[in-house]
């Protein structure tokens, strides 16, 4: 059995076919904040909330890492947790700035599902019962 403990997740990598165009919708849609490192160069760009983000790397092009050039298949969907007022807000927004996203009821989570400029699936979840109830903490 291990001994480790993950806390959360840290990224999510995607290939974007035009990163600009996603570094503004991670910030402008998501709320997310852009970092970019000197020491790598150009990409990948982190779109953080905290330490919890999305790198962005290049859909073509030879990389320093993680892979010089990838060809991988696409990841389903990747989720940020809001608290519940923070869910609500964000609702809100997307009804107002006429947003396309999709509601879900997951009867411990509520969730809402956009799109980003390459298609990716963005779960935006909040959690409706005490994380120890769900989470057997």
């Amino acid at each position: 059995m291990r001994e480790f403990k993950i806390e959360n997740i840290d990224h999510v990598a995607i290939r974007a076919s035009n990163p600009e165009e996603s570094i503004n919708w991670y910030a402008e849609v998501i709320g997310l904040k852009e970092l970019r490192a000197e020491a790598w160069g150009a990409y990948p760009v982190f779109m953080v909330s905290g330490e919890t983000g999305v790198a962005i790397f290049p859909a073509e092009g030879k990389m320093p890492f993680p892979a010089e050039k990838s060809n991988l298949t696409g990841i389903d969907h990747f989720a940020f947790r809001l608290d519940n007022e923070n869910f609500l807000l964000a609702q809100n927004t997307f009804k107002t700035s006429n947003i396309p996203f999709q509601f879900k009821d997951h009867t411990y989570f509520q969730s809402m599902y956009l799109k980003d400029p390459d298609n990716h699936t963005v779960e935006l979840t909040t959690l409706l019962v005490d994380p120890k109830q769900f989470y057997k903490l």
